[in-house]
C-alpha cells in the first residue's frame, strides 16, 4: 500500500519536529514537507502535492484560515485536516466552511491522532471528542433557538447587518468582511454585536445557524468585493 504523504504547517518548532518524529516512526505515513506558517504551506502543497496536510489556525503572517482556503482552490483533492490548541467553536465552524475535512485537538494520544488521520483519508470527517461534544451541546441549543425563533424580529437588520450575515455564513473573517466591504474591523465588530443583540445570540457560530435556518440568507448572496 502507498504511504501517506503528509505535509506540516506550524509555527512551533518544537512541536512540529516532534509530530514529523512521531509519524516517521509509522511505516504508513512519509513527512514529506514542513512549513512555518499558511503562505510557506501554499509554496510547499504547490511543489511537493502531499495527500494529507495537517494545519494549525494560528501563526503569522498567513494563518491556516486562509491558507486552507487558497490550499483548497488549487488543489481540492488534498485532505487537509487542522491540528490546533483552539476548542474555540467559530474557529471549528470557519475551518469547515474554509474546506477542512477534519478538526483536532493537540492533546490528543498519538494513537487517536494517527486512526483519525487514517480515517480522514478514508473520506470521514474526524473531529476531536470534546470539541464533538460541544458541537453536540450547541445543537441541542439550536432546537431550543428555534423554537424561540418566532419572538425574534429579524427585520430591524439593516442591509448592511444582511450583507455581514451573508459572509458570516460563508465563513469569512473580519478582517475578510472589512475587506469586501471597504470598512475597518472595529466597524463590522460594532456591526456583530448589533447583530447578536438584535437576535438575541451569543457568537459567529449561532449567527449563522440562524441566518440559514431562517432563510435569511444563503452562502450565494454574498457580495463582490
Amino acid at each position: 500500500m502507498d504511504r501517506i504523504r503528509v505535509l506540516l504547517v506550524d509555527d512551533h518548532v518544537l512541536f512540529r519536529k516532534g509530530l514529523a518524529g512521531l509519524l516517521r516512526l509509522r511505516p504508513e505515513f512519509e513527512v514529506v514537507g514542513e512549513a512555518s506558517d499558511g503562505a510557506e504551506a501554499l509554496e510547499r502543497a504547490r511543489e511537493l502535492k502531499p495527500d494529507l496536510i495537517l494545519m494549525d489556525i494560528n501563526m503569522p503572517s498567513v494563518n491556516g484560515l486562509e491558507a486552507t482556503r487558497m490550499i483548497r482552490a488549487e488543489m481540492p483533492d488534498v485532505r487537509l485536516v487542522m491540528l490546533t490548541v483552539s476548542e474555540d467553536e467559530e474557529d471549528l465552524y470557519e475551518s469547515i466552511r474554509s474546506g477542512a475535512q477534519g478538526y483536532l485537538l493537540k492533546n490528543l494520544r498519538p494513537e487517536s491522532l494517527f486512526e483519525m488521520l487514517h480515517d480522514a483519508m478514508r473520506g470521514e470527517a474526524p473531529i476531536s471528542p470534546g470539541i464533538a461534544a460541544k458541537i453536540l451541546e450547541e445543537l441541542g441549543r439550536s432546537r431550543t433557538r428555534e423554537r424561540d425563533d418566532s419572538t425574534v424580529d429579524a427585520s430591524s437588520l439593516t442591509a448592511r447587518e444582511r450583507q455581514i450575515l451573508s459572509l458570516v455564513v460563508d465563513g469569512a473573517s473580519n478582517r475578510d468582511i472589512a475587506t469586501q466591504l471597504r470598512i475597518t474591523e472595529g466597524t463590522v465588530k460594532n456591526h456583530l454585536h448589533h447583530i447578536l443583540e438584535k437576535l438575541h445570540l451569543q457568537n459567529r457560530v449561532q449567527i449563522a445557524a440562524y441566518a440559514l435556518r431562517r432563510g435569511l440568507v444563503t452562502p450565494k448572496e454574498q457580495p463582490e468585493g
